[in-house]
């Protein structure tokens, strides 16, 4: 099995945010900065990788009747983990992303990928299928945030590109992740069909 093509594959060809289009709550609600899609991204990454892993291990012994319940328990206990790391060492994270911190348990884009590859493979190959499909994420949602930071906020990770003059307020509001969002796909499927 070639890890590379693994990888490759969440960023471009599975990738959640523009392909699949998973995770839509946490793309649209926490994207208002760069650095929120960004430790939103990580954050998910960290649990998707630890869920992929564990759940290869213990494909065989869970039986079919009570799978996706294990895979709740095994996701939940990694989000807990990083709930009281982000709390107890990363305060400004937590401040910011709050509730959606605890929310990462039903994100779709976790429960799918430990149904779809890592209850099939190997905890090797579900290892980098967690590093791809978490850099796919991740990536959407910090080309979100960045996008929406800039053209609302007239600034990158908190640094001032614009005069307050040329921002426009619509883009750190709902409506705005959803505006910014439709362009972004369909920037990527048109660069998608074009290869």
């Amino acid at each position: 099995m070639n890890y590379i093509s693994i990888i490759k594959n969440g960023i471009v060809k599975e990738n959640p945010t523009f392909v699949l289009m998973l995770g839509m709550c946490p793309t649209l609600a926490t994207t208002t900065s760069a650095m929120n899609g960004l430790s939103m991204g990580l954050a998910t990454m960290a649990v998707l990788i630890c869920t992929n892993v564990v759940i290869s291990c213990l494909k065989s012994l869970t039986p079919d009747k009570v799978r996706i319940p294990v895979f709740i328990v095994v996701i939940a206990a990694f989000v807990t983990i990083l709930q009281l790391f982000i709390k107890a060492y990363l305060p400004d994270i937590d401040a910011s992303l709050g509730l959606f911190i605890p929310l990462i348990v039903v994100n779709c884009v976790i429960l799918g990928r430990a149904e779809a590859f890592a209850a099939k493979q190997s905890p090797l190959a579900s290892l980098f299928d967690g590093i791809g499909i978490g850099l796919g994420f991740t990536l959407g949602l910090t080309l979100l945030g960045i996008c929406r930071e800039v053209l609302g906020a007239g600034s990158i990770f908190g640094y001032t590109l614009l005069p307050e003059t040329y921002n426009i307020l619509l883009f750190v509001l709902p409506p705005g992740a959803f505006i910014t969002l439709g362009f972004l796909v369909a920037i990527v499927n048109k660069l998608r069909s074009d290869a």
